[in-house]
């Protein structure tokens, strides 16, 4: 394929694409393949001839959609959302065909301007204090694993990278159990390791205890040990908990930790006003991470990440090779200095026209529906015999069993959930929590509408009376 062939061949694949989201509520959500079924239909060599378009095309459209799990549809309330408004879509094509690698601003400067651009316009929407700078990264594990290096780092004094940590006092992270699993692996890629992460109990509230944190830093420099980070968490992958942030800050302030917040998906929401409550003492943190590309909107992948000041991260991830030099521009921002990859792509354009193309209003109209459209069925799972919420409403985000009376509730709440997802009309996701096996139920899909939303419950009562008779 030639660049000349470029209009008549994305003609067609638009064509594709225009007539998949007219249907794609038409379509299960999760994919009803097995596994193998879409090995079998490629060829296990490559071809040593070129092959035609149409040909690649024809078995794109026949073997690809139905073996996949369709992140856009509007009953997909499974994980977190990797939404893709229309006009993020745009601009990832345009990104695509200019094929930047964004690595220094000599290589592409209305990308590196851009980017500082948006960060100040995310920060001023999120309600951030005007001091904080930020990068917009791939994802919040990204984000995650470069604060905790840095926590390593400065726990070294800024020489762990040139000295190594073999024989280095190990460094020790607090969190709560309900972060997200990136944190633990955060650790270990730093070579923290896993024993050195300690998770701190949480209260009834499911934030981390004040005093136990406490307990467990003295703890650790009665032994010899060296405490080195926080990492604080709104709006959990698994419940949707929040820490309290003031107490928690103001002992991680006094011990010298760097805080790091973990705000993947709740942090889209303090776009609202209403809402940032519940991060009341954000700006004490060294480290903010949210992603866009979740319920803002953002074309998969768009995380941003806030330093209050960007230097420690610098001091621990940037490396300037003479040949990656900028000569006559010192004073230059290169985000590849703030980030574990060289290699960046050209994200903020996807910010920039999404945010154009919605506006704050149309975001935040977005999120305010999702928030009270799950409170709203929330209701009708609390007020039916046949069902437990087991956590309430978190932002968009509870939890529910499925127990009639005289039933084991784990085996029935888990059987309701493979019936649900093989039925195929909506996709729903589970976790455990206090021992229990609950299904997960969170609203956050860009185009999604309350009488989506209210089909869960629909869903839920239909299948749930057939297992039943089967059960």
């Amino acid at each position: 394929m030639k660049y000349s062939d470029y209009k008549k061949w994305s003609a067609r694949a638009n064509n594709w694409i225009d007539g998949y989201f007219r249907t794609l509520k038409d379509r299960p959500v999760r994919a009803q393949t097995k596994p193998g079924d879409i090995t079998k239909q490629i060829a296990a060599a490559p071809p040593e001839t070129a092959e035609d378009m149409e040909v690649i095309l024809s078995d794109f459209e026949r073997i690809i959609p139905d073996g996949m799990t369709h992140w856009q549809h509007p009953r997909f309330f499974a994980y977190f959302p990797a939404n893709a408004a229309p006009a993020s879509m745009i601009a990832e094509q345009l990104a695509n065909a200019m094929a930047a690698q964004c690595m220094l601003w000599q290589t592409s400067p209305a990308a590196t301007e851009l980017e500082t651009v948006m960060v100040g316009w995310l920060r001023d929407a999120l309600g951030l204090p005007k001091e904080f700078q930020g990068v917009i990264q791939d994802s919040a594990s990204s984000a995650t694993l470069s604060a905790v290096l840095t926590m390593r780092e400065r726990s070294q004094a800024f020489q762990g990278n040139r000295t190594g940590y073999a024989g280095a006092v190990p460094a020790r992270i607090y969190c709560s159990e309900h972060v997200h699993s990136s944190i633990d692996k955060a650790a270990w890629i730093a070579g923290i390791g896993q024993e050195n992460l300690v998770k701190i109990p949480t209260g009834a509230s499911h934030s981390m205890r004040p005093d136990a944190l406490r307990a467990a830093i003295d703890q650790d420099r009665a032994a010899g040990l060296q405490p080195a980070g926080i990492v604080l968490c709104i709006g959990g992958t698994s419940i949707g908990a929040s820490d309290h942030l003031p107490p928690l800050i103001r002992i991680a302030r006094e011990e010298g930790l760097y805080i790091h917040l973990d705000a993947a998906w709740a942090g889209s929401a303090m776009i609202c006003p209403e809402f940032r409550e519940i991060w009341d003492g954000v700006q004490d943190c060294d480290s903010v991470v949210f992603n866009p590309h979740k319920w803002l909107g953002a074309q998969f992948d768009c995380s941003v990440q806030f330093l209050r000041d960007p230097t420690d991260q610098i001091l621990t991830l940037g490396i300037k090779p003479t040949y990656l030099h900028t000569h006559g521009h010192d004073d230059i921002i290169n985000y590849s200095e703030w980030t574990v990859p060289l290699g960046r792509r050209f994200r903020a354009l996807k910010i920039w026209f999404l945010i154009r193309a919605y506006g704050l209003d149309g975001l935040r109209r977005r999120i305010r529906n999702h928030i009270d459209w799950a409170a709203e069925l929330e209701a009708k799972f609390r007020h039916d015999p046949e069902f437990t919420v087991i956590t309430p409403c978190h932002f968009s985000l509870f939890t529910f069993q499925f127990t009639p009376a005289g039933k084991d509730a784990d085996e029935f709440t888990s059987a309701l959930l493979e019936a649900i997802n093989d039925d195929g009309r909506i996709y729903l996701t589970q976790t455990q929590h206090q021992g229990k096996f609950v299904i997960r139920m969170q609203v956050g899909q860009f185009d999604c509408t309350r009488e989506d939303v209210m089909v869960v419950y629909d869903v839920a009562r239909e299948l749930g009376a057939k297992l039943h008779k089967r059960l």
